[in-house]
């Protein structure tokens, strides 16, 4: 129990030493970084002090459309922040350029269907972000931003914003809050589809991962064959999930949409602490024995040779990871013709066991197939 303790405080110090996100307003910036546009729908009730959308619940749903600044000057995989003191970079802090609230869905359906409508016809992709625990708006909106931008994600950038407290110690309030969005997300996710998207990636971290499997089976239950029909993957960044929980989801769902990507990590000292917390070895983004969910139809990319820190966002954060992740779509592409064609592809090696495959990742690797 001490040690539990202590990873506790431990995790949650880390946390309070970053800066946490803000948006901060500089359109100028938008001459200097490289400007991401991302639609927003948010759960998440304005906050009267600061005017930024807060902690709170919203029954209903807000929409907005941000225009990120990603900066020049940083490293790859960070989201520097303006400092306390003192003026924003625009050449080293993330900023936002524009904002809008939209006064209906309608509007906010209009805008997004022109930005959709800008990619060629049969390329008209959305990529559907949903952040996890411990994230204010701004961080979630400006992850999607980094994402798009270092891992050069096609498609129009759309980011679920749930209620989370933003606080390390209130697990359990962010456990409900995830619960509670579900509804909004579903919302958004239709208006995405009909806006003209005609392929949709749902890409959710942590806790984040648990709200997107909650809302794909309540789309099967629905019978949402309008979203279900349009969903061209879905990736699971350090799925804060429970293995049991994880499997009767999918279960019910039936068939997985194709490709369905879970990133795991060895090293990820938050689901950790998650594991410790619920009573249970092992969470679904730290998972070690791949047979638990070899019958299901999905790639496992173990990641935790790439770990640093907390290692709890590996995929999005790791400079070197993020260069080989920069050729996933040749290995998709080697995926749906022949499993031997993707050979060389990826440094690591890969394992499949029934249904599932493994690839675990590793810098210093040569790629090798097992069966």
């Amino acid at each position: 129990m001490t040690r539990l303790i202590a990873l506790i405080l431990t995790l949650a110090t880390l946390a309070a030493c970053a800066p946490r996100g803000q948006i901060t307003m500089d359109p100028a910036a938008a001459r200097v970084g490289q400007v991401v546009p991302v639609f927003v729908g948010t759960t998440r009730k304005p906050d009267s002090a600061t005017g930024q959308f807060g902690s709170g619940r919203l029954e209903g749903e807000d929409y907005v459309q941000l225009d990120i600044s990603v900066p020049p000057d940083r490293k790859l995989g960070t989201i520097p922040f303006p400092k306390k003191y003192g003026p924003p970079d625009p050449y080293s802090d993330f900023l936002t350029t524009d904002q809008k609230l939209y006064a209906s869905p309608a509007a906010f359906r209009a805008d997004l269907a022109r930005a959709i409508r800008a990619q060629p016809v049969g390329k008209r992709e959305a990529v559907v972000y949903v952040h996890g625990f411990n994230n204010t708006f701004a961080e979630g909106v400006y992850r999607i931003a980094q994402i798009s931008h270092d891992l050069q994600v096609p498609g129009v950038a759309v980011h679920y914003s749930w209620p989370s407290a933003a606080n390390p110690l209130n697990y359990g309030y962010d456990r409900d809050s995830a619960l509670f969005a579900r509804d909004g997300l579903e919302r958004l996710l239709n208006q995405v589809r009909a806006a003209g998207a005609e392929r949709i990636v749902l890409l959710g971290h942590s806790m984040g991962a648990e709200l997107v499997m909650e809302v794909l089976r309540q789309m099967k239950l629905d019978g949402n064959t309008a979203v279900l029909s349009h969903l061209g993957g879905v990736v699971l960044m350090s799925p804060d999930i429970d293995v049991e929980v994880f499997r009767e989801q999918a279960l019910r769902i039936g068939t997985l949409p194709q490709p369905f990507i879970i990133f795991t990590s060895q090293k990820d000292r938050a689901l950790a602490l998650s594991a410790r917390l619920t009573g249970q070895r092992q969470r679904l983004g730290n998972l070690k024995d791949v047979s638990r969910v070899a019958d299901l139809k999905l790639t496992i990319f173990e990641v935790g040779a790439f770990s640093e820190g907390v290692g709890h966002f590996t995929a999005a954060t790791s400079p070197a990871l993020i260069r080989i992740l920069g050729r996933i779509s040749d290995v998709d592409q080697a995926y749906a013709s022949d499993r031997t064609g993707r050979t060389g592809l990826l440094p690591g090696v890969v394992l499949t066991v029934q249904n599932a495959t493994q690839i675990i990742l590793n810098p210093t690797a040569t790629l090798a197939t097992t069966n």
